[in-house]
């Protein structure tokens, strides 16, 4: 393997190069936002620009850029990128009013260690985020391989599965609802201590959880929605769940 004998010129000036620059400085652009200045920006503009930087890829690659040929070109490349990360920063700016719920607090009979809302109960949450996981993953009783390969039974269970693996319909639900549990106890390890006491109720726990399930605890707990609801941006947190 070698580079090409203008591969300079190319890594300067070709469009396909710089839309890979755009698209790179775009993926880590948030979370430096986020870290620098704490503004919590909308991921659907980040989309957006993603977007465009992969379509001025693909358009890059047919343009006739005359790099073999020892042309000149002005620096317009720069400009738009420029241009966009300018853009991006003015509206991350703005970001919406946080909506918190009411919570009732009483003035002199709080005991010293309150229950958290969060913690009512397992049953709560499970009678919520079992049938909301359940139909979405679908039941196997009979191990199978996935879409990569990896042997999977029953809700989409894959640890330690063989082949060779059958459940029943009971033991495929009681799989299930311990590892629900295992993920809200993981997830809510990034939840504030406001949060899990205030912002929990059953239906936005399972929510929360059913996130946690299919993206693993670290990528929902490092999530938009965990921010903004920490932040007490609730609505915000539930749409960025979608």
């Amino acid at each position: 393997m070698k580079l090409v004998s203008n591969w300079k010129d190319i890594a300067a000036r070709a469009h396909s190069m710089w839309a890979f620059y755009l698209g790179l400085l775009l993926w880590h652009l948030p979370d430096l936002i986020y870290k620098s200045i704490g503004i919590d920006t909308d991921p659907r503009l980040w989309t957006l620009f993603g977007t465009g930087a992969i379509v001025w890829g693909i358009l890059g690659r047919l343009l006739d850029q005359g790099i073999d040929r020892n042309t000149t070109r002005s620096p317009w490349i720069v400009a738009v990128l420029a241009v966009v990360l300018a853009l991006g920063l003015v509206i991350a700016d703005q970001p919406a009013a946080p909506v918190s719920e009411p919570v009732a607090v009483a003035a002199t009979d709080t005991p010293a260690h309150p229950a958290p809302a969060s913690v009512l109960s397992a049953k709560a949450f499970l009678d919520e985020a079992f049938p909301l996981v359940a139909k979405w993953e679908g039941m196997r009783t009979e191990a199978y391989l996935d879409m990569v390969g990896v042997p999977t039974v029953c809700f989409g269970h894959t640890r330690g599965v063989k082949l060779s693996d059958r459940y029943t319909k009971e033991q495929c639900a009681a799989m299930l609802r311990g590892e629900l549990l295992e993920y809200r106890t993981g997830l809510h390890r990034y939840f504030t201590h406001d949060t899990r006491w205030n912002r929990l109720p059953p239906k936005r726990d399972a929510a929360y959880g059913s996130l946690a399930f299919n993206v693993g605890i670290a990528g929902a707990g490092k999530s938009t929605a965990v921010r903004r609801l920490n932040a007490g941006d609730i609505a915000g947190g539930c749409e960025a769940i979608t």
